[in-house]
């Protein structure tokens, strides 16, 4: 879905990007369930693909239930706080759901502490651990505050999720 989003964006200039996360406006609220189908161009959809199928799909292996439910709380919990608290600048990318999956992921080894929780925790700090570089507001293009936010409510997910 959000290839076909990205393939329909471009065709239009990226005019759909207007529906992103614009904090502390009424129109911006709007941008909380949908920011994340939306891209600033190819690469930043391709760059945020990989990291979206493998880390949902740790986390689908749990049932398409616990899913729906992980991915619809990361994306209003984050995009609450990014709208309540993120700069002026329109926010949009899978990049603060896919922080939330990267923090649910390794949170419910440490919540669960069942064998298979924690090594697939340890397997996901191994292979995506560097993507906690981008908490830091390095590039003014990149929403590190959605990072932020989505990592937190991925970790606060894992926290009030029942255990396994």
């Amino acid at each position: 879905m959000i290839w076909a989003i990205e393939l329909v964006n471009m065709f239009v200039g990226h005019q759909l990007n207007r529906f992103g996360i614009l904090p502390r406006t009424l129109y911006g609220l709007i941008g909380i369930p949908l920011s994340p189908f939306l891209h600033g161009g190819i690469w930043h959809t391709l760059l945020n693909t990989v990291p979206f199928v493998v880390l949902g799909g740790l986390i689908i292996t749990r049932g398409i239930g616990e899913f729906l439910e992980v991915s619809l709380f990361i994306i209003l919990v984050s995009g609450g706080c990014l709208w309540l608290f993120g700069r002026a600048s329109y926010h949009v990318g899978a990049s603060g759901l896919i922080f939330g999956y990267f923090g649910f992921i390794v949170a419910r080894g440490w919540f669960d502490k069942s064998i298979s929780s924690i090594v697939v925790a340890f397997i996901t700090l191994f292979l995506y651990g560097g993507i906690l570089w981008g908490l830091l507001p390095v590039f003014p293009h990149v929403s590190w505050e959605g990072h932020l936010f989505g990592l937190i409510a991925g970790i606060l997910g894992a926290r009030l999720a029942k255990p396994e």
